[in-house]
């Protein structure tokens, strides 16, 4: 029987617990934290929330070793599990391959840092499950992620302020920044939050916050008491990503509300588009109101594209004469990204199957660029510079994942997705508004990471295994393994 005593103790770490766990989802946004011990400068992705998430675990563990409490064994463990197992054999085989050492950098110190930033993606990932298991952990994790957004909300209207209305100096605010960031702030006048660059916000925007936003207002799920805090929120997350003036997280974030709406929200569909209707029978009025609605709707989004087209780089993707796919894709500023990507699957050209192994597809990158790549885009002749000492990446998950791991890690990687995504659609089978609310924003999500990863190739980045997490420990249920 448990004494009066020890009972207090596992309350007490429990609650512990959950206070880690809120500060790493309060700290999210904050991507290159500074003050990292034994990384070096060219380490930008740097998740402030790794150091509560450090501590959270080994007590996760410690406690259930001890029995007092249950950390369910989700289906999903396997699909990762058989994923990192692959990943660790692929990469024992780039040993043998052992590429051309590049720019003071060795394959196996690559590969050693690459396999830790699958495991600390994987840390994210297992923590987001054990800590939810119900309702109740969903509300708390979600309120304190609209927490870690109202941060970068704060942070970005600073960043406005001081952009566009002179009366912050740049200067100051830059040394605020270099106080937590890696980066000072962007001079293109584009709003980067509490991120290191104004895509990796837009990132966050597109896969962590704007799903669960979408998904109460989709579902009139309500988290707090404040009944219009979600469309606020959502209202000026919307403004804030505008603000980013990332095409690659407006165009995800577009898709994937689309496609959720589309998949989910047919009932939603289906009233509007009768209340609609019903106006144009009815009184002047209604008739007036609907056709207001229509030209507020029209401004909105006729004014979101004058805004864009303020920047050079926005226009272009309508403004060119490029006569091909390589001379568009320099033309819109992504001749870079393409030709890294191009570089990177020479590696899976030579080993198909296996691939490199983690971490050394950038051995394979300039020797292999496109000739396109070699005179038009001035990036890749600043990279070959032989006084850079930068490591090239593939800027692409999916053709970095072909590349390090083959086609056995790629498909592997791809089922642990899809596995992930029955797991978010099982939670429709419970006739409960929580879980639908749950779905909805997970849908969301796992369309968002899934356009994502096609512009980031980071392992480490928090983004690709938060929700994922939060979705499949809301889906286990009794019949699950438990970790004793």
């Amino acid at each position: 029987m448990i004494s009066v005593r020890e009972a207090s103790v596992v309350k007490d770490l429990n609650k512990l617990s959950r206070i880690l766990w809120g500060a790493a989802l309060l700290t999210i946004p904050v991507t290159s934290f500074r003050w990292f011990p034994f990384l070096d400068e060219g380490t930008l992705v740097r998740p402030l929330a790794l150091y509560p998430l450090a501590l959270l675990l080994p007590l996760l563990l410690i406690q259930a070793w001890r029995g007092k409490i249950n950390l369910y064994f989700a289906g999903a463990f396997v699909a990762l599990g058989a994923f990192v197992l692959f990943v660790f054999t692929a990469t024992s085989f780039g040993i043998l391959i052992d590429p051309i050492p590049l720019r003071g950098q060795e394959y196996l110190g690559r590969a050693i840092r690459a396999l830790a930033t699958l495991l600390i993606g994987g840390a994210f990932f297992i923590s987001a499950v054990w800590m939810n298991k119900n309702e109740d952990d969903l509300r708390f994790s979600v309120k304190w992620i609209f927490a870690g957004l109202g941060l970068t909300i704060a942070w970005s209207s600073l960043q406005v302020v001081t952009f566009y209305t002179g009366l912050l100096d740049k200067e100051m605010v830059t040394h605020w920044q270099l106080a937590f960031s890696m980066r000072e702030l962007v001079r293109t006048d584009r709003i980067s939050g509490l991120a290191y660059e104004p895509a990796w916000l837009a990132g966050q925007l597109a896969t962590i916050f704007i799903p669960f936003l979408f998904a109460a207002v989709l579902t009139n799920f309500r988290l707090t008491r404040l009944k219009g805090l979600e469309p606020v929120l959502l209202t000026l997350s919307l403004l804030t990503l505008l603000a980013t003036y990332s095409r690659g997280g407006l165009l995800t974030t577009i898709a994937a509300a689309g496609l959720t709406f589309l998949l989910l929200g047919r009932d939603m569909i289906r009233s509007t588009w009768t209340w609609f209707i019903n106006g144009f029978r009815g009184r002047v009025m209604g008739m007036l109101f609907r056709i207001g609605m229509i030209l507020v709707i029209v401004g909105i989004f006729s004014g979101s594209f004058l805004f864009l087209s303020q920047k050079n780089f926005f226009r272009r993707l309508w403004e060119t004469d490029a006569e091909n796919l390589s001379e568009y894709m320099v033309d819109i500023n992504a001749g870079a990204r393409s030709a890294y990507s191009t570089g990177a699957l020479s590696a899976y050209e030579e080993y198909p199957l296996t691939g490199v192994g983690l971490g050394a597809s950038g051995f394979y990158i300039y020797q292999n660029l496109p000739d396109w790549a070699l005179t038009t885009v001035p990036e890749i002749a600043k990279q070959l510079n032989p006084e850079n000492r930068l490591y090239p990446n593939p800027k692409n998950l999916y053709v970095r994942l072909l590349a390090e791991t083959g086609l056995i890690g790629f498909f592997l990687f791809i089922a642990f997705q899809f596995n992930v995504l029955g797991e978010i659609l099982s939670l429709l089978r419970r006739n409960e508004l929580w879980a639908r609310f749950a779905a909805a924003a997970g849908v969301f999500a796992w369309l968002a990471i899934a356009f994502y990863n096609f512009t980031q190739d980071s392992l480490t980045t928090p983004n690709i295994w938060l929700i994922s997490g939060i979705l499949v420990g809301l889906s286990a249920t009794s019949s699950h393994k438990e970790i004793k």
